[in-house]
This record gives C-alpha cells, sequence and structure tokens, in this order.
C-alpha cells in the first residue's frame, strides 16, 4: 500500500505531512508494509498511490484523482485529525494498529 502526501509545489508542506504519517504508523505499530512519499498535486496520477492526503485549498487540483482515495486534511498541522484519518484509512483497508 502507498500513501501519498501533495503539496502545491511537491516539497514544503506535503514532506511534512509524509514525516507526520510515518511517525504515526510507527507510533500505531503498522506491520503491514506501507510506503509513505510525497509529491506536487499537479503531477499526481491515480496510479501514483492508493491513497492521497492533501490540504483543502488542493480539491480542485487534484480532480484527476479517485474522491474516495483523496483525504482532505482541514489542518496540516493538527497531529490527531492526521492519526484520526490515518486509522480510518488503516480501519477501512483491515489493517491492524493499535
Amino acid at each position: 500500500m502507498k500513501f501519498e502526501a501533495l503539496c502545491q509545489s511537491g516539497l514544503g508542506s506535503s514532506f511534512m505531512v509524509q514525516m507526520n504519517i510515518q511517525n504515526i504508523l510507527n507510533e500505531e505499530n503498522v506491520k503491514e508494509d506501507i510506503m509513505v512519499e510525497h509529491s506536487d498535486v499537479g503531477s499526481a496520477t491515480p496510479d501514483q498511490a492508493d491513497y492521497f492526503f492533501l490540504d483543502p485549498t488542493l480539491e480542485t487540483s487534484a480532480a484527476g484523482l479517485p474522491k474516495d482515495r483523496v483525504i482532505v486534511l482541514n489542518s496540516l498541522v493538527d497531529p490527531e485529525e492526521l492519526k484520526n484519518k490515518v486509522n480510518a484509512v488503516l480501519d477501512k483497508e483491515g489493517i491492524a494498529h493499535d
């Protein structure tokens, strides 16, 4: 499985979200191999990842991505929101976590 954090340029905020997702997966003791990367929203394609995490201002730019696999983060710096949304994806996919 692969998660992709997206931002406008693919550098700053997407890298921060990528690191935060990786930390959550470690804290939640996820044993399944989940790759987490970051990219710019303009070059994201549906086959690039299983789930895409992005800021609400980028929703229209991500129109080509499957809506059911786009996870909108109302705040990129709210650790609880990110944890809840990552855990919701893990639950949906039947992936064990603490």
